[in-house]
């Protein structure tokens, strides 16, 4: 229960507060200022009503706002609510300046007091609790820039600790938006290839015929409007770490390609016909299942078991428990502070949308609702509405599994994204963070529970 310290010398006051604030608040009395103050300091209630005509000279606000002066130098995030007569309005105004929370004018109305103290508590809540996040993200609940210190995310940062002083290859899985590359580049950092480069690069966002040359490079005349030599990705790597993302997108031949330097450490550019030696890590990574590919036919066997030395699997963001109120806050001051906001963190209704949606795109979802919210917020709290959920809806997934709310929610909004897009699915992919790959599996996986526009 909150404590609340009343500093009210109206004894008939004091009873009608105790008596109707009981029940919400463990509510501490004082009559005079060094009551108050001796209360204050053992106690530290977060909310404080101050009637500034205390004690001696009931008429004079000169006590009241020495008391408030004292209060906020020991906890300026106490949240103090001035109570004075109508013929002192101006001093009420004073103390506002002086940062009292806020002011009421006798003769009290407890129904209206309670809402403004109740204001007062909420704010006062979520600050506290904003205040021990932030105090969390100051210490080790990360790792090489990723935040997180839920034991599935644990167990990943021990995994990169092992893996990033060896040099054997490995393979990334987990949903889009999950932070593979911040994995790959934690264990780049981490190895004695740190002082080498980090180069990413995505598979399925360059066409094959572009993603050879791409990677192996090529000699000067080797194709049409090949006029210089060209390094690639796997010798711009040298001496550090190549990062190949969708990896599950390469066609067979570059497969092949990548095997064959896996297996002997050369590479020949296109068009070349001397072997490179290369001293580089590869590191894959995937949102697809390999081995599901593999008896496709589409991805290489061997290829697998030579690149995939030492499997990370990244979970989901709605399976990390405690962290995603961690994330979230971690994203509001990193953009609070961009965007130079006076925000004091979520609404009740916020934090419940946090808690309760189940965030298929994941960490970079997360990042985008807030980043959004935060430009677009007016308030001093980012409410489930400026998340981009509906203010006060119940979940309409209640009595069901989390799986199938997922699926309701991916349904949706894939639905309304390729519909606003009119059909273009990179727009409709980029809007809902996701690459492209992933949406066409989404669509194709829900196609008989919707009907989209024409596909672009």
């Amino acid at each position: 229960m909150m404590k609340i310290l009343i500093a009210e010398d109206d004894h008939e006051v004091q009873t009608l507060l105790k008596w109707g604030l009981s029940k919400e608040y463990e509510v501490l009395q004082a009559f005079d200022k060094a009551s108050a103050m001796q209360l204050f300091n053992k106690a530290l209630p977060p909310v404080v009503t101050l009637d500034l005509g205390l004690p001696p000279a009931s008429n004079d606000s000169r006590e009241g706002l020495s008391c408030l002066h004292e209060i906020l130098k020991k906890a300026p995030e106490t949240k103090v609510i001035v109570v004075t007569g109508n013929n002192e309005r101006e001093n009420s105004l004073k103390a506002i300046h002086m940062g009292a929370y806020d002011y009421y004018l006798k003769p009290i109305d407890l129904t209206e007091l309670k809402i403004i103290i109740e204001r007062a508590s909420y704010l006062s809540e979520i600050e506290s609790e904003n205040r021990k996040l932030n105090i969390l993200l100051n210490k080790d609940v990360g790792f090489e820039g990723m935040i997180g210190q839920s034991p599935k995310m644990e167990r990943i940062f021990d995994t990169i600790k092992r893996v990033a002083s060896t040099d054997v290859s490995v393979v990334i899985t987990g949903e889009s938006g999950t932070g593979k590359e911040l994995v790959a580049n934690a264990i780049h950092s981490k190895s004695s290839r740190s002082k080498g480069p980090f180069i990413p690069i995505i598979c399925s966002a360059i066409p094959e015929n572009l993603l050879e040359s791409e990677l192996f490079g090529f000699e000067k005349g080797s194709f049409t409007n090949a006029y210089a030599q060209r390094r690639g990705k796997f010798e711009c790597a040298d001496k550090g770490t190549l990062f190949l993302d969708e990896i599950g997108e390469m066609s067979m031949n570059i497969q092949v390609k990548l095997l064959r330097f896996l297996q002997e450490r050369k590479i020949q550019r296109i068009g070349g016909t001397e072997d490179i030696d290369i001293d580089t890590r590869v590191i894959g990574a995937t949102n697809s299942n390999l081995e599901n590919a593999i008896k496709n036919g589409t991805f290489r066997e061997d290829l697998f078991f030579r690149i995939n030395v030492i499997l990370i699997e990244i979970p989901p963001l709605r399976e990390r428990g405690s962290d995603i109120k961690l994330l979230a806050n971690y994203f509001l001051e990193k953009y609070k502070n961009l965007f130079k906001k006076k925000i004091s963190g979520f609404s009740r209704s916020a934090l419940k949308a946090i808690e309760q949606y189940p965030w298929p795109g994941n960490v970079r979802e997360l990042e985008n609702r807030i980043q959004k919210s935060m430009i677009t917020t007016d308030s001093n709290l980012i409410d489930a509405h400026s998340l981009g959920f509906e203010e006060g809806r119940e979940l309409k997934y209640k009595g069901i599994t989390l799986k199938e709310a997922r699926k309701k929610i991916e349904i949706d909004l894939i639905e309304r994204a390729v519909e606003r897009h009119q059909g273009n699915v990179k727009l409709a992919s980029e809007e809902l963070g996701i690459s492209r790959p992933t949406m066409y599996d989404l669509i194709n996986k829900y196609k008989s529970f919707f009907t989209t526009p024409r596909l672009k």
